[in-house]
């Protein structure tokens, strides 16, 4: 029994040692890349710098304090919530839509499965240089719509009560497809054998839908969801591309913002007060999501 002992004991320890082995490379690339970046950035925030003097006076917590009464950092807070909304009442329920379309055709729906897919491939980039010019006051192609009609320029993207929402929509297009394939992916772990007993039952699409394939989709869509909603918050390239923030602050979302202020007004310090605060912002956001989903 004794002997037993032992080997169970160099068994376990040896088990141990190579998890550790294992799992040592993966955290030092964590500790590296977003534990010392993290704590680098709230150590910025926490002095006055330009990103090249050499000197960084200390401030303290001036930076935060500037961050809490600053109304361009709320306002842009405020439009990143609205992102996120609009993206979820929009991207999870036409996604789930266009998934459950392929599912039912099969093979036969691979063309609109590539060709719906499309918009993922695109860089955001490439994306926000294309709507730009879609979009345009004079020449884009709404504004020459409207001419051809007799009608005036059309400008989505000065017009500060809807340049959020034309962007918005742009998002969706570009990250239906991705949910689209994501859920796609969770019928295919749907087993055939539930819908051939809803049939022999005598339920429909419609039915086995909303009885069986829905409830069994829910994690996924509830895992869709959360990546919808942090990813929401951390929207950058193709707002910048696009609008710039503009016009006023009628798009600035966060991370332009900060961008603008680190990068632009050459203020390090306030702009990693800003990127704390994102940070915080958004870890909470995620907390109170998984918590209530």
């Amino acid at each position: 029994m004794k002997a037993q002992g032992a080997l169970a004991k160099r068994r376990r320890r040896s088990t141990a040692i190579a998890a550790a082995v294992f799992l040592l490379p993966a955290i030092l690339i964590l500790i590296v890349f977003i534990g010392y970046p993290i704590v680098s950035t709230f150590i910025t925030s926490t002095v006055k710098w330009n990103g090249l003097a050499e000197t960084k006076p200390f401030v303290g917590l001036d930076n935060w304090k500037r961050l809490v009464s600053d109304k361009n950092f709320w306002q842009a807070f405020r439009n990143n919530i609205v992102v996120m909304l609009l993206s979820l009442t929009f991207q999870v329920p036409f996604a789930l839509a266009l998934a459950t379309f392929l599912d039912i055709h099969g093979k036969k729906a691979n063309f609109f499965k590539v060709v719906w897919f499309l918009p993922y491939l695109m860089s955001p980039v490439a994306i926000g240089i294309l709507f730009k010019y879609v979009l345009d006051a004079n020449y884009g192609f709404f504004a020459s719509l409207s001419k051809a009609l007799g009608g005036g320029s059309v400008d989505f993207l000065g017009n500060q009560e809807v340049a959020l929402f034309a962007v918005i929509g742009v998002i969706c297009w570009q990250y239906i497809p991705f949910y689209m394939l994501y859920y796609l992916a969770a019928y295919g772990n749907i087993p055939t054998d539930l819908f051939e007993a809803s049939a022999i039952d005598g339920a429909g699409r419609w039915r086995y839908f909303w009885s069986i394939a829905l409830p069994c989709l829910k994690p996924t869509i509830i895992s869709g969801a959360t990546l919808s909603i942090i990813g929401s918050l951390k929207y950058f390239d193709l707002i910048f591309v696009m609008t710039g923030g503009g016009p006023g602050v009628a798009t600035e979302l966060m991370a332009t913002y900060m961008y603008k202020t680190s990068f632009v007004s050459r203020n390090m310090g306030y702009g990693a007060a800003l990127a704390g605060g994102m940070f915080i912002l958004i870890t909470l956001m995620a907390l109170i999501t998984i918590t209530l989903l």
